[in-house]
């Protein structure tokens, strides 16, 4: 069956009534592969760049008396870069890995490109990828031989799989690597591996679960490189960070999630504007000054200052730029309070952070 054949019979099974599940069971009957027809059934008619291709509605997922996700909705848009941001225990990986099929939602609904991830989980891992924070690697076999493997796990043709063990280890930077054992492999080699092996089957949706962790700044910024080629080349990508910065250079819209809730969502931009004005660092050479630099100059503030005795900074959100400045200097010389150093900017996804979970990152 051809192409347009292919097509054809997609528009007249819709016409019928039939699903994408239904389609696809129907043409993998008859001989279809699901890697050479899932492009051509998730995205005929095509669909709009933007569009929705995640859909979580109103999902739970509760361990014992434990609810890890309460109620969770949100839309995530074809082709581009989307940061789920919360502290540790938020619930960010477990709602990835319901989103990647390896958990279950104990109410809602979730789909991917129209297909359930329950429901049509096996067809739904031909178009995802997903990195988790571990690199799951094996350290026995070489860099080739772990890549090959994925490939045959997929069902890919022999010559196909190899082809793309080539294109991946090249993008990678892994070719003089590629057949050293992977236990003589460096961390960031390591992560790089693992995030080439998810991207064997060229996946439409890719999960990346804190995949900078650990990395040095060079490794990390390679990694952002590799993640913007994705999206430019139609990957969709949902990623889960502690790294305010990483979120910040990578996502088109951002959801902070704590104690299993979305609490706030939208541009980098347009969370910041949350804060409200400037935000005011001091830097105090008595580093046990703090407490009593912060209560000076709280009055001079939109909000309660912020301080830390182990790196001796103050943060406070103020308004009146330059003005503030000058008083709050006055007013801790007058005291005697030391500053090293003092800055007036704008806010940072950090201080976004810091507001609405009550705490940084960790």
């Amino acid at each position: 069956m051809a192409t347009n054949q292919l097509r054809q019979y997609i528009t007249e099974a819709r016409k019928s009534g039939m699903s994408n599940q239904d389609i696809i069971e129907a043409l993998t009957k008859s001989g279809w592969h699901v890697h050479d027809i899932i492009d051509i059934v998730v995205d005929f008619p095509p669909k709009e760049t933007g569009a929705a291709v995640i859909s979580v509605r109103n999902v739970s997922k509760h361990f014992g008396k434990v609810k890890a996700l309460d109620g969770v909705t949100l839309d995530i848009p074809s082709g581009q870069v989307i940061a789920l941001l919360g502290p540790n225990g938020a619930g960010k990986t477990t709602l990835v890995r319901i989103l990647g099929t390896l958990s279950q939602p104990t109410e809602g609904t979730v789909t991917i490109a129209g297909l359930d991830v329950v429901k049509d989980a096996q067809e739904l891992r031909a178009i995802i990828g997903l990195t988790g924070q571990y690199a799951a690697v094996d350290e026995i076999l070489s860099g080739r031989e772990n890549l090959d493997m994925v490939g045959q796990l997929y069902h890919l043709p022999i010559e196909e799989a190899c082809k793309r063990t080539i294109e991946l280890l090249k993008e990678f930077d892994l070719e003089d690597a590629a057949d050293r054992s992977v236990k003589t492999y460096s961390g960031g080699m390591r992560r790089r591996l693992d995030l080439a092996a998810s991207l064997v089957i060229r996946p439409k949706v890719l999960f990346l679960d804190e995949p900078t962790t650990g990395l040095d700044p060079r490794s990390r910024l390679v990694m952002w490189n590799v993640i913007r080629d994705l999206v430019q080349g139609g990957t969709t990508v949902l990623l889960t960070t502690q790294y305010m910065e990483e979120a910040d250079q990578l996502a088109h819209h951002i959801f902070v999630i704590d104690h299993g809730k979305i609490i706030a969502q939208g541009t980098s931009d347009e969370l910041k504007r949350q804060v409200g004005g400037d935000v005011l660092e001091l830097h105090l050479a008595e580093h046990k000054q703090v407490s009593q630099a912060a209560e000076l100059i709280k009055s001079f503030g939109s909000a309660e200052p912020r301080f830390d005795s182990n790196t001796g900074i103050v943060t406070m959100s103020v308004q009146g730029g330059a003005t503030v400045l000058v008083d709050v200097v006055r007013q801790l010389d007058t005291a005697n309070v030391k500053i090293s150093d003092v800055i007036l900017r704008r806010p940072s996804l950090d201080d976004v952070f810091i507001k609405l979970t009550g705490h940084s990152a960790q």
